[in-house]
């Protein structure tokens, strides 16, 4: 097989409601669709990019979908042309070659490469990611930092809609940031989890500290990346019970190896899009089983190729054991929920992904085990280019 041609196509999904973040975004669902033509087959991938959110003191970068179709256009694009497609990890030495960084876009290839592979030996993506380990994949539902009132009525519909894990966006104001958990709390019982995520936000180490022992009453799960830095994820981690994630501070192997030595976390956010892909987010997993981490796949609110991508990913992988963050995808005539898991009212995907009382059902079709709805994609498509 040889890699004929690459088409890239930026969609705009409709959200359902925004989602306040530390980071500065509000908004998701400008993103890019790559697929890779091979042999009479098409792979999908996606570049989940978000221009605003980076790794640790800006050692990793956002991208914007101009950045993404471009970089794919001139440099990533030819450099595989007439490669085998099967020959992924070969291929990802390629695109380092040809320009180093740039994960997100590395990303949308190396997904398309895995569905495209799929499709050609006939079996689910997950198939060459180690097997299936679990049928289904607990979500957790996210709320930005929304009005009070708002947020709460959302948390009661989304655990009568069968969530069991509830993450708060936190970090612009502690005394809210308590207040919410505790009001939470209150809303869901002592059986739902809950979780916090300041992205960074809060300013110091001591503030972090003193606002998760606050949180600590009202049974908070973990709590994710307070601070920027290891240094400050340190000292956070070594004074409050409650575990430590690492998200902006994790997204290659080596991360977690000094995350590890330094014991700046309890907890690792694993993505497809930080490390460039599937082949590399295995990796980072299996370091953190490694040194005793447990896992959640963490995301940026995709469309149905991007989170079909991450049920696959946490479906082969025995170390994600924490409820994973991604939409329960559907296009807009079959929606299997009313709020849980719902950041879009469309999607570019033809069928819903199927809900089961707070987990998303495994794809056991070839490849992602989805298909585009090219009309939606008519309907939401920004622009499009072809590499080949």
């Amino acid at each position: 097989m040889k890699v004929e041609r690459i088409e890239t196509i930026v969609v705009t999904l409709p959200e359902r409601r925004e989602h306040p973040t530390m980071t500065g975004a509000a908004h998701q669902g400008n993103y890019v669709i790559t697929k890779v033509y091979a042999d009479g087959l098409v792979g999908l991938g996606e570049a989940t990019v978000l221009k605003e959110w980076g790794g640790d003191h800006g050692r990793y970068y956002g991208e914007t979908p101009g950045n993404t179709v471009k970089l794919i256009n001139e440099v990533f694009g030819p450099a595989i042309l007439g490669a085998d497609p099967m020959r992924i990890e070969l291929i990802l030495d390629k695109l380092d070659q040809a320009a180093k960084g740039y994960p997100y876009a590395k990303a949308s290839i190396d997904i398309a490469l895995h569905d495209l592979k799929g499709k050609a030996l006939g079996v689910p993506v997950y198939d060459l990611l180690g097997g299936l380990y679990r049928s289904e994949v607990p979500i957790a539902h996210s709320l930005g930092i929304l009005e009070m009132q708002r947020l709460l009525d959302e948390v009661a519909t989304a655990v009568e809609e069968g969530v069991k894990t509830i993450k708060l966006k936190v970090g612009a104001d502690p005394e809210r940031d308590v207040e919410t958990v505790k009001r939470v709390r209150e809303v869901v019982g002592d059986e739902v989890d809950i979780t916090v995520d300041a992205n960074q936000g809060w300013p110091t180490p001591k503030v972090a500290i003193r606002t998760i022992r606050r949180m600590e009453p009202y049974r908070i799960l973990f709590a994710e990346q307070p601070v920027e830095g290891l240094y400050g994820m340190t000292e956070v981690a070594r004074a409050v019970d409650t575990p430590i994630m690492a998200d902006e501070s994790a997204w290659t192997p080596q991360d977690v190896l000094e995350i590890a030595r330094r014991g700046a976390a309890d907890v690792i956010s694993v993505y497809t899009t930080k490390p460039g892909g599937l082949t590399r987010a295995k990796k980072v997993a299996a370091v953190a089983e490694a040194a005793g981490f447990p896992c959640n796949v963490n995301g940026s609110a995709e469309t149905g190729v991007g989170t079909a991508a991450n049920i696959h990913l946490a479906a082969s992988t025995k170390i994600i054991t924490q409820g994973c963050v991604f939409p329960v995808s559907a296009p807009a005539e079959e929606l299997p929920t009313q709020v849980a898991g719902r950041s879009y009212r469309d999607d570019i995907i033809t069928h819903a992904l199927e809900y089961r009382g707070g987990a998303v059902a495994v794809p056991h079709d070839p490849g992602l085990g989805i298909e585009l709805d090219e009309a939606k994609i008519a309907k939401y498509r920004q622009s499009e280019s072809i590499v080949k």
